[in-house]
Order: structure tokens, then sequence, then C-alpha cells
């Protein structure tokens, strides 16, 4: 009985509240009340405008500031959402996505977008394709195409399939000290899996700035030793002579006697004397003391150009090159390049194959050793999220339809800078890992006596 009258008082309670008028609740707006709101406006437009310089950092501190005058507003936690959506704190997005939503008198096709995109990158499919299966519903074509709806449904159902097919994520986090929470990526192992190279943006980078769109430290390329006694990672350093400067610096590859590589280098956004035209890629190598020898841009104009140009990876004869570019980003974002030594020097870059370029984003190229396979990151084949790692063969005069890796290597987030090495039977890769409402990018590994490559016998 007493719980009888006690469920009733509840519903009672749920309804009178339900009636209320807000107005009753909240007085009238006073003069402080309508300046706040007028302030609040002004900075929701400000944080706009950083947010379409993608200075995410910035426009989020400008949305906070909108929301602490004006609670009511929808549109703060909106932007607040939609600021962690893009620096990839995805429980953030969802917890302000969701406020944004309880705020609004109305349902908002902007805020199931974003609820739709947070639970997908949070890997919560069933509720991603409910809000994105509503903003299909509910937006015009135009937009729908804007914002890639279809796509993103496509993903999610991939997704379901994968599941259904019983497939395992294989992939498993490097072990302390390697991967910190800041960003870890572009591992290369060395002697027999005994050394790693891998890019960090630690607050310990070379200059100790941070690059002022994304207000994160510059990468720094580091080094790290396996402990064969203790059985980890340790002697981890970023004081490798001269291969890491005030700007971003990653190395992409390494020949495997460990004496010469390439590396990404962009010195744009520093106060150094000598800049850089862009990103550019450079060869390194040690020098006869075992010194890393300062970075040396590549002189070909086909290969460095004033637009983004690195993520290079080398066959084994080191004849064949390919990399990422955005030289035409009008009209395909970020294309693979390839091109090969003629006399032992460079010739023209072209892109690859159209069954590799897409429209959008293709990056962190991998070629195997005898320039059999090319292993990729893209957002525009179909994949379960972000960037999917993928696979093409290399048949002749063209490339083969590229092949997803699949669940048991790829997540809902981006996955990247993949390598294999076969005698030690171990693929590296990069991905999100989820701590909480934040994530960063990780370095991950996966055995490759449970995981059959695509194509390989």
């Amino acid at each position: 009985m007493k719980i009888l009258i006690l469920s009733l008082l509840t519903l009672c309670f749920q309804s009178v509240i339900a009636n209320i008028n807000p107005k009753s609740i909240y007085p009238e707006d006073s003069t402080t009340k309508v300046k706040d709101r007028t302030a609040a406006l002004l900075m929701l437009e400000e944080g706009k405008a950083l947010f379409l310089e993608q200075k995410y950092r910035e426009a989020l501190n400008k949305f906070k500031l909108a929301s602490n005058k004006d609670l009511y507003n929808p549109n703060c936690p909106y932007w607040v959402g939609m600021c962690h959506l893009r620096m990839n704190n995805f429980g953030y997005a969802l917890q302000y996505g969701k406020k944004a939503e309880e705020t609004r008198k109305e349902k908002s096709v902007e805020d199931a977008e974003l609820l739709a995109s947070a639970y997908h990158r949070l890997n919560n499919i069933d509720s991603a394709l409910i809000y994105f299966n509503y903003c299909l519903e509910k937006l015009p074509k135009t937009r729908i195409k804007d914002l890639l709806i279809s796509e993103r449904i496509n993903e999610c159902n991939f997704v379901k399939r994968e599941i259904d097919s019983l497939k395992l994520n294989k992939a498993k986090l490097f072990g302390q000290g390697i991967n910190t929470g800041y960003h870890e990526y572009s591992p290369i192992f060395l002697k027999d899996g005994k050394v790693l190279y891998f890019t960090s943006r630690r607050d310990n980078t070379t200059g100790g700035q941070n690059n002022p769109d994304d207000e994160q430290y510059f990468e720094d390329n580091y080094r790290a030793v396996w402990n064969e006694e203790d059985q980890k990672w340790d002697s981890i350093s970023n004081k490798l002579d001269r291969i890491n400067s005030n700007g971003f610096d990653c190395i992409s590859y390494i020949k495997e006697d460990g004496l010469s590589g390439l590396m990404t280098l962009n010195t744009t956004a520093t106060d150094l004397k000598e800049q850089t035209n862009g990103s550019d890629i450079c060869e390194i190598s040690m020098n006869t003391k075992g010194k890393w020898a300062s970075p040396k841009v590549i002189k070909n104009k086909s290969i460095n150009t004033s637009f983004f140009d690195g993520s290079a990876t080398l066959t084994a004869d080191g004849n064949t090159m390919y990399f990422v570019s955005d030289r035409k980003g009008d009209k395909s974002m970020t294309d693979i390049y390839v091109v090969s030594k003629v006399d032992k020097k460079w010739g023209t870059a072209k892109p690859v194959s159209d069954s590799i370029n897409t429209p959008m984003r293709e990056t962190t190229p991998f070629i195997s050793p005898d320039g059999q396979y090319l292993f990729f990151s893209s957002e525009g084949h179909l994949g379960m999220g972000g960037y999917d790692i993928y696979v093409s063969e290399n048949l002749g005069r063209e490339w083969s339809k590229p092949v997803n890796l699949g669940m048991e290597i790829n997540s809902v987030n981006d996955d990247t800078h993949f390598k294999y090495y076969e005698a030690l039977k171990k693929i590296v890769f990069t991905s999100f890992t989820i701590d909480k409402l934040k994530s960063s990018m990780d370095i991950y590994q996966v055995d490759m006596n449970s995981y059959k490559f695509p194509f390989k016998k």
C-alpha cells in the first residue's frame, strides 16, 4: 500500500512539474539579463567564426562564456558539443548535444546530427542510426549531401554487418610509456622489434611551443628501447640529434638497417628564420658517428609543393615512393601519389589509380617491401567511421579495388599509420582510445598469426 501511495504521489509531482510555466520560475528579464543575452549572442557569433577557421579550442572558450551569460540558450551547449566533436572528445560531444536537445523547445536536426555523430564515434550504432535517419527524413537534399548523412548511415550498417559476422577487434594497446594522454602515432619497428620510433605531441616537445591553431604541442619524434629483463619499453626520448625541430616533425619510414629514412617537416607556424614552404618530405640519414643529421628537403617540385606533402613510404629497393598531398584539395582533398627514381633521381610524381583515390581524404600509405600491396587509410571508401585502413593489390598496370581490413583491425574512429612486419609477425597502427569523456590517438598492435590479410594466401 505504501508503495502504491508513493507511486501516485510521484506521478502527481511529475505532472505538476511538467505543467509549470518556466516564466513562473524564472523572473522576467531585467536589464542585466538582456545585456547578458545580447553578450551571449555576440560571443556565439565570435565562436562560430573561430569554428569555421578550425580553431576549435578558442571557439570552445567563446561558447562556454556564452553559456555562462545565457544558461537557457540551446545554441550554447550545441556549439560546445560541436567543438568537442571536432576535438574528438566524443563523450563531451554527446553530453552537450543532449543538453542542447533538452533545452530546445522543438526538436532540431542540428542537435540530431551532433548526437548521431557522437553516438557513432562512441560505437553506439543503434542510437546513431535513429538520429541519422531522423536527419535523412528532415533535412533538405543539399544538406544531406553536405553532411554525408547517407554515407554515415552506410558506415553504421557496415559496422552492424561486421558485428553480425561475429568478428572481434584484435588490436591491443602498446605498453606503458608509449601511449599517454597526448597523441601518439606513426610507429616504426627496428632491430628485430627491439627499437620503436614513433611520433607524439607531448609537453616536452622540442622548443616547448604550441601550435596556435589547435593549441596542442608541436609533434616530435621519439625512440624507445625494449627492456628484455623488465619486459617493458624504456629509454623513451625525443633527444634524437637533429631530426626534431621547434615545429612539426614526423618520421614515416626508416630503412631496415636503421641508417636512413623519410620524414615530414613543417616549421611554418614557428618563429624560425628558415621555414619550410608547407609540410615537406625530407630525407634523413645517420652520419659516421651514428647521429641523425639534419633533414634534407627533397628538391623536386612534383614531390614538395607549397601544399601539404608528407607521410612518405618506400619499397625495399628504395626506388618507388608513395606519399600524400592536398595539392588538388579543391577537387579531392588529399590523395596518394607515387614517384619512381630515374637514374638515381626522383622523377615526376603522379596520383595513383582512381580505384584508390577518392574525392575524400586518403592518407598514411604503407607499401609492402616488394611493392605488391598498398595499405592506406581513407574516408572515401565504405568503412566503419572516420578513417579506415584498406589494402589494394598491384595488378601491374592498375591497382585492385581496395578491401577494408574489417573490424578485426578497424574501429568506428580514425585508424591510420598502418605498417606490418612479416618477420616479427606484427601489425602496428594508430587508433583512438576512448577514456571516459575524452579520447586520444594511441599506438596499437595485432598479432599476425591471428589475422589473415585479404589477397594473401
